[in-house]
């Protein structure tokens, strides 16, 4: 049974690889982080590490469309970097300011369920790159229910025996959604508050938000619709990884969450609001 929540919102932020290798700007957002009043969770990437481990091991870092093919050698690196070295240094850092964290993955508490990418039709094999089924909102509620913030690292599991690596973007917006969905009651247990809390995602990475012009921090758009994200792409204004960022920001705006931003560390409510 999940029991009140008496905080108006939880908050669930994604920090980009960028920001958590980087140390300085790792101690500002988590600054910022346990800052952030009520209940909330830390979603985390760490691919750049992974690589420079994969690196040092002798293992080659192969990449299609900006995205890592994980065959076994490089799904050992990737588990000892997200789940252990990078999970365990954020906990670290945010037990020393105070703030009561658990280091999970999706694997933890069946909190997140894929299945193995199949081939693309260009024959493209992401190897042991998972794709999200399911998520269990309720389970990460009880979690935050007893004061525990929640750090998840980009890895699930296919209930088989296996770990996948998935994006963190995606990782995110599942745990947004899935809360979202068991504060509905549409998830095991039931949500008893009178007024239920909103769940905010927000992605947090390097730039201050969705540029017109990567290079220039002046054309932020302060406020993005699906219609008009569609259009930039069209005319290649967006592009890149901003595209899948984008994708799952409108997908979790559409399964109910109450608001999405795409910002930088410098202004957890700036940036770009999703609309």
């Amino acid at each position: 049974m999940i029991r009140n929540i008496t905080y108006p919102l939880i908050t669930i932020i994604k920090v980009g690889g960028a920001v958590v290798e980087d140390s300085a700007s790792l101690e500002q957002l988590l600054d910022a982080f346990v800052h952030v009043e009520g209940p909330k969770v830390l979603v985390h990437g760490g691919g750049r590490t992974a690589t420079q481990l994969a690196t040092q091991l002798g293992i080659e870092s192969k990449m299609v469309g900006g995205r890592r093919i994980t065959d076994a050698e490089t799904l050992r690196v990737v588990t000892m970097v997200y789940g252990g070295l990078v999970n365990k240094n954020i906990v670290a850092q945010l037990q020393a300011r105070g703030c009561n964290a658990l280091g999970l993955t999706g694997a933890d508490l069946n909190l997140v369920r894929a299945h193995r990418r199949p081939v693309t039709p260009e024959g493209v094999d992401f190897g042991f790159v998972g794709d999200v089924d399911s998520a269990d909102g309720a389970r990460l509620l009880q979690l935050l229910q007893t004061g525990i913030t929640p750090v998840i690292a980009p890895l699930t599991h296919d209930n088989q025996g296996h770990l996948l690596n998935t994006n963190a973007d995606t990782m995110a917006q599942t745990a947004a959604t899935a809360l979202a969905a068991a504060l509905k009651g549409d998830s095991e247990g039931t949500a008893n508050a009178e007024t239920p809390p909103a769940v905010s995602l927000t992605f947090c990475f390097e730039l201050p938000g969705v540029l017109r012009d990567a290079k220039d921090p002046s054309t932020l758009i302060a406020d993005l619709s699906e219609p008009d994200f569609r259009a930039l792409v069209a005319d290649g204004t967006i592009a890149g990884g901003m595209i899948p960022k984008l994708e799952n920001a409108f997908a979790a705006i559409r399964a109910g969450v109450s608001s999405v931003r795409i910002t930088s560390i410098n202004d957890l409510t700036g940036g770009t609001l999703i609309q």
